[in-house]
């Protein structure tokens, strides 16, 4: 499943760098739309009078810009740092939280200026050393649909496979992975796949693979050597949930079994901001989704705003349940968190 977009839109001072002058070459030669902004921060050429219109319009519109700030967020509990690569994604899961952080119209953007990135991903590492310091790369992406024509990835894996001290890891959906399996990574860069049951991925994640796909990819990964994770979410308890993840397991222990023996799980059950259930009631008014407040219990978040959470007994429930999965089916994998 490739990412085309139907327009691109470039920060000018994105073509003082080879790769911002590179993919302006590229999509007039393919005969893309494209066009120019001040600042990646403030496009208004992408169209929609609705805001349901403004979002499929977004997700077929790639911005290419620069990263100004040097300061990279934190990332618990997955990693110390976000590396950020790109931002949003093509796909069109309906319980993203993305769909609250990124504005009515959350277009695809990248970041060209990748050298110097990376320069201040090596300056936190050196603050940190002799620890390890390790950088999440899809906190607010999915950085594998766009590397077909960035290189962003691979540059990076490359770079991280050179670092005593440094460890990469990121998460797609996405399964075009072919460019990335012959990068010296040296076990430094963990390659995870976000996967969900058949038909959690048919009701919610509209626009990407299917898990046969990615579990294909999965095992493209493990043979290429990268550590290899699978992040389960968001974990839906719904009418059979049950019967459903234990399929999903069985899987991918069917493609997988024996062959990533350095095998993480992260999970990750599903919640909810007012916010966020607003936002997808307004872009999706048909939504399945459970969005139920008085089924759930309020919890303030790490960053200050609340969430609607499975209750605790429940929850505890979810969470026993899936530990025994992952034993059950993948004895030797670790089980990195789970909330």
């Amino acid at each position: 499943m490739v990412f085309e977009p139907k327009r691109v839109i470039f920060e000018r001072e994105a073509l003082n760098y080879p790769l911002g002058e590179e993919l302006l070459r590229y999509f007039n030669q393919q005969g893309i739309e494209t066009s120019f902004t001040a600042s990646h921060n403030r496009v208004t050429f992408v169209p929609g009078r609705t805001r349901t219109e403004g979002y499929f319009e977004a997700k077929r519109t790639l911005v290419v810009g620069v990263r100004r700030t040097m300061d990279f967020a934190t990332c618990k509990p997955s990693a110390h740092f976000q590396l950020p690569l790109a931002t949003s994604c093509p796909g069109k899961c309906e319980y993203c939280y993305l769909l609250t952080n990124l504005g009515k119209k959350p277009y695809v953007r990248v970041y060209v200026n990748i050298e110097e990135i990376l320069s201040a991903a090596k300056a936190y590492m050196e603050k940190r050393k002799p620890e390890i310091t390790v950088f999440e790369g899809a906190a607010t992406s999915d950085p594998v649909p766009v590397e077909p024509y960035t290189g962003l990835l691979a540059r990076t894996v490359e770079f991280f496979g050179r670092e005593d001290l440094g460890r990469f890891r990121f998460v797609t959906k996405f399964t075009d992975v072919d460019t990335l399996l012959g990068v010296p990574h040296n076990g430094h860069t963990r390659f995870r796949f976000s996967i969900n049951t058949g038909e959690v991925i048919r009701r919610y994640e509209h626009a990407t693979p299917t898990l046969a796909e990615r579990l294909a990819a999965a095992d493209k990964v493990a043979a290429a050597g990268y550590p290899l994770g699978f992040l389960v979410a968001p974990i839906i308890a719904a009418e059979g949930w049950r019967e459903d993840y234990r399929a999903l397991f069985r899987a991918a222990a069917a493609e997988l079994s024996g062959k990533a023996p350095d095998l993480t799980f992260e999970f990750i059950t599903h919640r909810f901001t007012k916010r966020a259930k607003n936002t997808i009631l307004e872009v999706f008014p048909n939504t399945g989704l459970d969005l139920e407040e008085e089924s759930r219990t309020f919890k303030f978040g790490q960053f200050g705003y609340g969430k609607y959470v499975y209750p605790k007994e429940h929850f505890a429930e979810i969470k026993e349940y899936f530990h025994s999965l992952a034993q059950e089916f993948f004895p030797q994998a670790k089980v990195e968190y789970f909330i």
